[in-house]
């Protein structure tokens, strides 16, 4: 019987020390991430094709949901894809260089963003993000954005792309 309880203590005990040490990590990843996105409220310029945008750079340059809350309107004049993701998420991070690739091969024909989910809350609501990564395919001939939850192979994303933007 002691042996049992010494056990439960144990597991117990283990269970707790890795729940608090997690639950440290995301809280500090997550601080400094809303510390280095409040130093700029525009696209990080980087070398990089994909911006890190936030909600003003959203209303001004995309979709200005206080204007339109009932209808999607696009200001955009290529077509888009939004990022939905967080920094701890593993299949967020997977999902990154394939968008980075992407972003890439289809530079002057396709606006690639990524929005995160933690520092962006409120455009995390407005979208209805419930699972990441969470993509949004948008279109510029004015029709429903498409979604895509799940990180989504390179071929799938092509495929993606293809399909909805009739890019090659």
């Amino acid at each position: 019987m002691k042996r049992n309880i010494l056990t439960l203590a144990l597991a117990c005990s283990m269970g707790l020390s890795a729940v608090a040490c997690t639950s440290g990590q995301s809280q500090t990843a997550g601080v400094q991430s809303a510390v280095e996105t409040q130093s700029s409220a525009e696209p990080q310029t980087s070398t990089s094709p994909v911006k890190h945008i936030d909600a003003k750079y959203m209303r001004e340059h995309i979709f200005d949901y206080k204007a339109n809350p009932t209808k999607f309107v696009f200001k955009g004049n290529k077509p888009a894809i939004l990022d939905f993701y967080a920094d701890w998420c593993g299949p967020c991070r997977q999902l990154s260089p394939r968008l980075e690739a992407l972003a890439k091969k289809y530079a002057g024909k396709l606006d690639v963003y990524k929005i995160n989910i933690d520092n962006e809350e409120e455009l995390a609501h407005v979208f209805g993000v419930q699972s990441i990564p969470m993509l949004l395919f948008i279109g510029t001939d004015g029709s429903t954005p498409s979604v895509s939850q799940g990180a989504l192979s390179a071929e799938d994303l092509e495929n993606e792309v293809q399909r909805l933007f009739k890019m090659k």
